[in-house]
């Protein structure tokens, strides 16, 4: 199984993914590969890429939402979910809100914000999302919801995410999916689970799972692979715990290198 990362790692740039990857892809799909597409993205900010590889036409899965969210690629289906506590998720708002951040959430193919703000700008560009201003907002996390994010300066969400580890300690999982971009999950849970989670269903062990990514939410499948590999392009701590480091960028066909070599033995 090869477990794959869209943003800075299969996608290009400009959003698109080279014809070299996707032959690359299907042809490791025609050796008895599954390939599974894991991202921080809502599922229907995924499934137009899911369709562009043709995984609406055979048995596969989207790991959605950094892991709170498993769904089959052919079908729809969820076959796993869960949401952050309320007591949890109403903590996070509460703190980030009085620190003067914006919070955000998403539902369906919309995208909620608690208030305007240029990073919910730049999400909405890269996902298609529609954006939402919510009056009400804590009302609506208070609801149920399956991350949160804290949009803001690299410079300062430092300062946020330690705070909240203090305040949340075990009931949450943090990390930096881009260095404006603060997610807020269920505990323990990641793609790196939620890779296990897949593997399971289909028979995989591990040893035969090689992943890609080139983010921190990306740290947890990395690891749990049997071989984790970082984008050259990618944060410098997930090179650093990669196994391999590709030699090209995701705008440089890095995926379908790995690909050819790894999986394909070209």
């Amino acid at each position: 199984m090869i477990a794959l990362d869209l943003d800075d790692t299969l996608l290009r740039s400009d959003l698109s993914i080279s014809y070299r990857t996707r032959n690359a892809i299907k042809r490791a799909e025609a050796a008895g590969i599954v390939a599974v597409l894991a991202s921080g993205r809502i599922p229907a900010a995924m499934e137009r890429f899911a369709r562009l590889l043709g995984m609406h036409k055979r048995a596969g899965y989207l790991i959605c939402n950094n892991g709170t969210i498993i769904q089959e690629s052919m079908t729809g289906q969820i076959v796993y979910e869960i949401q952050i506590p309320p007591k949890t998720a109403l903590t996070a708002f509460d703190l980030a809100a009085a620190e003067g951040f914006p919070v955000q959430l998403y539902d369906d193919d919309i995208m909620y914000v608690s208030k305007p703000n240029e990073f919910a700008g730049y999400d909405q560009k890269i996902t298609g999302l529609r954006q939402v201003v919510v009056e009400n907002f804590r009302d609506m996390v208070a609801a149920g919801c399956y991350k949160l994010l804290i949009p803001g300066d690299p410079m300062i969400l430092p300062p946020l995410e330690m705070l909240l580890r203090t305040y949340l300690g075990n009931e949450a999982t943090l990390f930096t999916s881009k260095p404006y971009f603060l997610e807020i999950l269920p505990p323990k849970t990641d793609k790196g689970t939620a890779l296990e989670k897949v593997a399971g269903i289909l028979g995989i062990n591990r040893e035969a799972v090689l992943a890609i990514g080139d983010s921190m939410n990306d740290e947890a499948m990395i690891k749990w692979a049997g071989v984790g590999v970082a984008m050259v392009n990618g944060d410098e701590r997930i090179k650093d715990i990669a196994a391999v480091v590709t030699k090209r960028s995701n705008d440089d066909d890095g995926v379908a290198d790995i690909i050819e070599r790894y999986v394909l033995n070209l």
